[in-house]
């Protein structure tokens, strides 16, 4: 067997009045995420890990934030493009694990939703990924509520030949 570990982190500002998507969910809140895109931090940080697992290079290669196509784009449609070329090197995901970091709003009522909505990308099961959250205890740019974090680990299989 194969196997290959990618690490993925991403940060976003939070700002009044933008929709706040996290996990390919609609999160209920007067602040949303920043961004050229839908500004998802945990799936920008999910594709960078899946990415950086293969050698494909970062997010901001395969979808740069100077190309119009990718203008407010809902950050599902990344996943799956990524998942596209995991599949396509011979690969899937084995498991996922991320720490989401953020004073507010709290957010793990929704990891259900965020699980079942990346793993039905993935095609892999809900309990293949993790979703964890945490403060900074008041410190630094997450803790005075400018921005949020998300960090993201996988574990890649080979599922076919190499071509």
């Amino acid at each position: 067997m194969s196997y290959r570990i990618g690490f993925g982190i991403d940060f976003h500002q939070m700002v009044e009045g933008r929709p706040f998507w996290l996990g390919g969910t609609l999160i209920p809140s007067t602040r949303g995420a920043l961004g050229h895109s839908d500004a998802d931090v945990l799936i920008h940080a999910i594709c960078d890990a899946l990415l950086g697992a293969l050698c494909l290079g970062d997010i901001g290669e395969h979808f740069p934030n100077t190309d119009p196509a990718y203008k407010d784009i809902d950050s599902k449609i990344l996943l799956r493009k990524t998942q596209d070329l995991i599949v396509e090197k011979g690969y899937g995901v084995v498991n996922i694990d991320s720490t989401v970091c953020l004073e507010a709003p709290k957010i793990m009522k929704f990891a259900p939703a965020m699980r079942a909505t990346m793993a039905g990308i993935l095609g892999i099961g809900i309990e293949d990924i993790s979703i964890k959250a945490t403060t900074t205890e008041q410190m630094g740019f997450v803790g005075r509520g400018e921005g949020l974090v998300a960090y993201a680990t996988v574990l890649l299989e080979r599922r076919t030949a190499r071509g």
